[in-house]
Parts: C-alpha cells; sequence; structure tokens
C-alpha cells in the first residue's frame, strides 16, 4: 500500500488539471452578446430581459418568468407574490443558504425550521406535519446541493393542509424529479443565476410560476418601472411605486449572457453529469464514502451538480473522524472539506438579534406565541456536519484526471487504520453559512 502523503509519502494527485474546474465557461457569443448591451447603453433595459424570461420559463414549461437582479430578490419577490405578510409562518429546512428563508423577516412573516432527510439533505415531508400551526402559510422546499426533493411527499402534505409550496432551485437547474424539472411544481420558484451557480449567467435571479397574479404581485413589489404590465385591479391601483420599496430589476448584461446559456447549458450540464458520475462510479463499493446521487433509472437526477457533497460513514472506518479524513485526503492533492450550510437555526439572527427595533427578537417579532423550537429538535440537520463532506465539482469529462481524484479518496480509506492513533476528532464547528466550493 502506498504511505500516505500527510505522513510522508507522495501525492496522489499530480496532473495538472487543465480547465476541469473552470466556470462559468465564457464563450465569444457571450462576450459578444455583452458587448452589443453595453456599447448601446441599454444596461438598464428590460427588452433582453424579457426575453430571457420568455426563454426560461419556455425551458421549464412555465407560464410566467420574472428576472431579478439576484435569487435573493427572486425568493422576496416570490414570497410576496403567494401574499407571506404579518404572522405569517413558513417551514424551511435549517440547512440551507440564508436567503431561502430571511427575506421573509422583512414582510412580516415567520420562520419555522424542520429537520431534513438524511439521504436527500432536504426538507424532511415527515417532519413538516409536527412544525404546522394556524398561522402555517407556505412550506419552502430547497433541492439541496443538486438533489431534488421528495415532491410527491411535499405535495401532499401541502395539499392536506392548503399550504403554498415556494421551490428554491438555485442550487439545481436543470434537474429532474421523476422525469419532470424541478422548479415546476411549487406555486412559485425563484433561481439564482449568479456566476458561481451551475446555471450562471453574472449577479443576477429569476421567478417562474404559473399563477399571473403571484406573477404581477412580483412585478408590483420591485419592478416599478414595469407597472404597466399589471393587469390585476388591486394592484394596477397602486402602480407606479415599487410596493416593496425595493428595485429588483436584472442587468441587461446578465440577461443577455442568460440568452445565451440557455442554448448551452444543456450540454454543459451533461457533461457535468458524465463527469460526476464517473467520479463516484469510481468510488463505488468503497467503505466510509457515498454518493448523493438519486438511484439510476429513477428519472430523478442532480442537474449541474452544484457545490456537490459525498456521504461519510465514520463506522466503516474504524471511527475516523471527517476532519482527519478530509485533511488526509488534501494533503493527496485533493480539496476536500468537512461539512455543508451550517444549521440556520445556530445563528444569533434566528434567535435573538432585533434586526427592526420591535423590542423583541426578529424571528418572533410578529408572533403571538415563541415558535422557536416549536415541534421539537432537528437531530438529523444538528448532526449532519460530521456524515458529509464537499467534493470537487467537474466541469469537463477528463476521466483520466477524474479517476487520479477518486484515486486519492480510494488511497485514504485503504490506509485509514494510519490515520486513527492520532486522530483529534471533529472541532465544534465544522461547515460554513456560505456554500460555493470549488
Amino acid at each position: 500500500m502506498s504511505k500516505l502523503a500527510l505522513l510522508g509519502g507522495r501525492k496522489a494527485v499530480t496532473s495538472d488539471p487543465k480547465d476541469i474546474f473552470r466556470w462559468p465557461i465564457v464563450t465569444k457569443e457571450m462576450e459578444d452578446s455583452v458587448l452589443e448591451v453595453l456599447r448601446a447603453g441599454n444596461m438598464s433595459g428590460t427588452n433582453i430581459t424579457k426575453q430571457f424570461e420568455r426563454g426560461f420559463a419556455d425551458w421549464h414549461g412555465m407560464n410566467y418568468g420574472l428576472g431579478c437582479n439576484t435569487g435573493t430578490a427572486a425568493l422576496h419577490c416570490a414570497f410576496f407574490g403567494i401574499g407571506i405578510g404579518k404572522g405569517d409562518e413558513v417551514i424551511c429546512p435549517s440547512v440551507t443558504y440564508w436567503a431561502s428563508c430571511l427575506p421573509v423577516f422583512s414582510l412580516g412573516g415567520t420562520v419555522v425550521f424542520a429537520d431534513i432527510d438524511p439521504d436527500t439533505l432536504c426538507i424532511d415531508p415527515a417532519d413538516i406535519e409536527k412544525r404546522i400551526t394556524k398561522k402555517t402559510k407556505a412550506i419552502l422546499v430547497v433541492h439541496y446541493c443538486g438533489r431534488p426533493a421528495d415532491m410527491d411527499r411535499i405535495i401532499t402534505v401541502a395539499r392536506k393542509y392548503n399550504l403554498k409550496i415556494v421551490e428554491d432551485v438555485s442550487h439545481a437547474h436543470g434537474a429532474m424529479y421523476k422525469g419532470r424539472m424541478v422548479g415546476t411544481f411549487g406555486d412559485v420558484s425563484a433561481f439564482s443565476c449568479m456566476s458561481g451557480k451551475s446555471f450562471a449567467i453574472g449577479e443576477a435571479g429569476i421567478m417562474l410560476t404559473n399563477d399571473r397574479e403571484i406573477y404581477e404581485r412580483g412585478i408590483a413589489f420591485g419592478h416599478y418601472e414595469r407597472h404597466n404590465e399589471l393587469t390585476v385591479p388591486e394592484l394596477k391601483k397602486g402602480a407606479g411605486l415599487p410596493w416593496g420599496g425595493y428595485k429588483y430589476r436584472m442587468h441587461q448584461m446578465s440577461s443577455a449572457v442568460g440568452l445565451v446559456q440557455l442554448k448551452k447549458y444543456p450540454s454543459e450540464m451533461a457533461e457535468i453529469d458524465r463527469a460526476m458520475n464517473y467520479f463516484w462510479d469510481s468510488l463505488d463499493g468503497l467503505p466510509g464514502v457515498r454518493s448523493p446521487r438519486p438511484a439510476k433509472g429513477s428519472g430523478t437526477t442532480m442537474g449541474g451538480w452544484y457545490s456537490p457533497l459525498g456521504h461519510y460513514k465514520s463506522d466503516e472506518l474504524n471511527g475516523l473522524s471527517i476532519t482527519r479524513f478530509c485533511e488526509a485526503v488534501r494533503a493527496e492533492g485533493v480539496n476536500l472539506a468537512p461539512g455543508c450550510n451550517i444549521a440556520l437555526h445556530k445563528h444569533p439572527l434566528l434567535n435573538v438579534l432585533d434586526v427592526y427595533k420591535d423590542g423583541r427578537p426578529t424571528v418572533i417579532s410578529n408572533s403571538v406565541e415563541d415558535i422557536r423550537g416549536f415541534g421539537g429538535p432537528l437531530p438529523v440537520t444538528e448532526g449532519i456536519q460530521s456524515r458529509v463532506f464537499r467534493v470537487p465539482w467537474f466541469k469537463k469529462y477528463y476521466p483520466e484526471i477524474i479517476k487520479e481524484y477518486a484515486g486519492a479518496i480510494r488511497k485514504v480509506i485503504e490506509n485509514h487504520k494510519e490515520l486513527l492513533s492520532d486522530d483529534p476528532g471533529d472541532p465544534e464547528n465544522i461547515g460554513s453559512w456560505g456554500l460555493s466550493f470549488h
């Protein structure tokens, strides 16, 4: 067996990775489209953005798209679109990026956290019902790190209690759930399209819906320059100024890039999928690690595999900590990191901070009762950091390079007993508030 690099051996990864991690893939057509907007002084218009909205909505088979300057803005418009207001509760997973839920607070709403499924890492449908109260209005579903959530069961719960569904698809552009594209199941969906995401067009976001009123409420909220599109009488009465006091227009250099990306992303996504599946196929059957991917033939896919994770089984490696495991793999030349998004319910903002000077924590400022921790603990959420790790996100199918990276992980697993004697264990804090990782 080869000596581990951490203990003085040679690194497993020695090849030049070439452009296997470069992202986004910028083409001349993208550059030309941006220059055309720039030279025309058309950065703050809406004509190109409307073309992108139509193309993105058509790609998903949806009626309406609303381009925004960020994914956070798209989520904000989505929450306002379904009518979230003072005292309303939204059930959300705690393991996600903060933008999935924080816009709720500026609308006067409250966030109630539910646990996640240990396999999908998405909101656990079985736990949602424990969190429902008379004030619950919506379920926020995050298709986390490319893995679609269990939409069948989530829809069943939503219909039972007459709840709206908001899909956050920022991690899962192009992913399929049982043959149907995610972002098409809920009442409304929102996507981040910033440059780190798999569908990357710049700093941008987009909201999709089939409901005309939700779409128009999104316009009324943060797109004052498009109020001439309003047809709902009560919205038309307030036309002219943005109801939320926000200006969420998408920059047209981003929407121009988006139009090009719509043409080339499917083939890029297919290559990413081929590369990531080859990586996990190379590790199949090894103790200690598992792929996050759905079962083959299920019709459920990972889309562009944004910020991919692996599952870690410490008990299969004689209790080796995930921290020591990742340290050893990094020494071999592979940038592994333990953990994922830190659970939001652990942050002071979701516990004690009074942002708007209400005299009580913002998280409960509009609640009749203190709903922090309502429905019980979140055991999977609170233990997840020692059970997942971030893996390389391959953008190109270069099998020899990918095999070398997988070989580094295999090498550590095969020699893991050498790491046990001086394993310091895991620190108290693993993970990060952000996520993007290459």
